[in-house]
Formats: C-alpha cells, sequence, structure tokens
C-alpha cells in the first residue's frame, strides 16, 4: 500500500542568473511501513527533500501526497496540523527545549495539539527507549545519545505515519549511532511506521530495505535492497 508519492518535485532559490535548483523533478513513491534511505553528497538537495516530506518548507512546484492527500493543498492550519500527527522528524541537532524534562518534551507535540497524552503508550516508550529512570531529567542532565533518544520519543508520541530521520547519528558515537538506528528500526517493525531516513553512513544505508540516492537535486539511482 502507496503511504507516500512525491510527483515531480521542484524547489528553486534565487533568479535568472542565480537561480538554484535544489531539486530538479524528483519523483518516487514509498509502501507503507518500507524503510529508506535517501544519501548524497552534501548540496545534493537531500535535507531540501526531507523538509518537502514533511510539510516544513514548501515545493516551488509538484506534489507530495501522504495517504493520498496532497500536503501543499491545504490551508496553513491543517498543515500545521498535518506536521504534528501525521509526520515525526528527527533532526541530528536534537532539538529539544531546555527547560522542559524528557516527558514534557517528548509530549510536547501532543499537548501543542490540545489532546490528552497516551499514557500506555509514553509509558512504553520510555521503557523503549531506555529513558524511564530519566523522565524527570532536563536536556542538559542527559548525554547525546539520551537526548536523540527523547527527540526520537517526541517523534513517536503521536503515532505518526511517516518518521523523517535527518542525519539522526551525526552527533554520536557508533556505539550510541547504531543503539539509535537500531531504535528506528524498532519502531519501524513494532509500529510499522513507514521510516526515511537522511545518512552518509554507509552501514546504515546497507541496512534499509531500500537506497534512493540524491545528486544535483535529481534522483540518480532508486535500488531495493530487500523485500
Amino acid at each position: 500500500m502507496e503511504i507516500l508519492k512525491v510527483d515531480n518535485l521542484y524547489k528553486t532559490y534565487g533568479r535568472d542568473e542565480n537561480l538554484v535548483k535544489a531539486l530538479d523533478g524528483v519523483s518516487f513513491s514509498v509502501e507503507k511501513g518500507e524503510f529508506v534511505v535517501i544519501i548524497g553528497p552534501s548540496g545534493s538537495g537531500k535535507s531540501t527533500l526531507l523538509h518537502m516530506l514533511g510539510g516544513v518548507d514548501t515545493p516551488t512546484s509538484g506534489h507530495v501526497y501522504v495517504d493520498g492527500k496532497d500536503v501543499y493543498a491545504q490551508d496553513p492550519e491543517q498543515l500545521a496540523i498535518f506536521r504534528r500527527r501525521q509526520v515525526g522528524l528527527i533532526y541530528q541537532f536534537y532539538n529539544l527545549i531546555p527547560v522542559l524534562n524528557v516527558v514534557e518534551n517528548i509530549t510536547l507535540p501532543v499537548l501543542m495539539d490540545n489532546r490528552q497524552v497516551n499514557q500506555e503508550r509514553l509509558h512504553e516508550l520510555l521503557q523503549t527507549l531506555n529513558l524511564t529512570d530519566r523522565a524527570e531529567h532536563l536536556p542538559n542532565q542527559l548525554s547525546g545519545g539520551q537526548q536523540q533518544r527523547v527527540s526520537i520519543g517526541r517523534a513517536l508520541i503521536n503515532a505518526p505515519a511517516i518518521v523523517l530521520a535527518d542525519e539522526p547519528t551525526g552527533n554520536l558515537d557508533s556505539k550510541n549511532g547504531q543503539y539509535i538506528v537500531e531504535l528506528l528500526k524498532l519502531s519501524n517493525k513494532k509500529y510499522h511506521q513507514t521510516l526515511i531516513i537522511i545518512t552518509h553512513d554507509e552501514n546504515i544505508a546497507l541496512q534499509a530495505d531500500r537506497i534512493i540516492s540524491i545528486e544535483d537535486g535529481r534522483i540518480s539511482k532508486d535500488e531495493v535492497i530487500r523485500r
């Protein structure tokens, strides 16, 4: 079942002789529950693409469909709700709120949505992420690996259809990095969430179901690793 469809996506900056094509006619689709890695050199358009998929940045032209719905046909309020409920975003730099503890950071998307926190899901996430004994800690009381686990919990608390991760292990040593990848793979299998990761790490790429390579804003290769 197709969960994501990208149709002829363009993103340009500047104009005339200063025109830069960050994305140049990108099209692909992703099945529900698929684990996809997007690779490419710096400046190839990977992060720009991820922001388009997550409703964070607006394309110059083209369409992004999630569950059959055109993401950018929505008004700003609908788009904000889409970002909170349908997409879980994980960044390299954690982006935690320094004055909020672990539980407050994880549940922030739910509270911003004026909804009740699913306590059973929160408890399960804290256990899965090995953060139960850190629940009341502030970000500055946590290691880098623990902070990244909090950001993963925040991305998963709303049970989004798609989890998007931009270099999620970039600030971590190899041991913590692999642990984060294992947690993301667990969410992919346990919760049947579609997982799309941007990475420079070949070891992460080889663990995916599929690798999409981007160069100069275009897909240069789309390779299925396992089914």
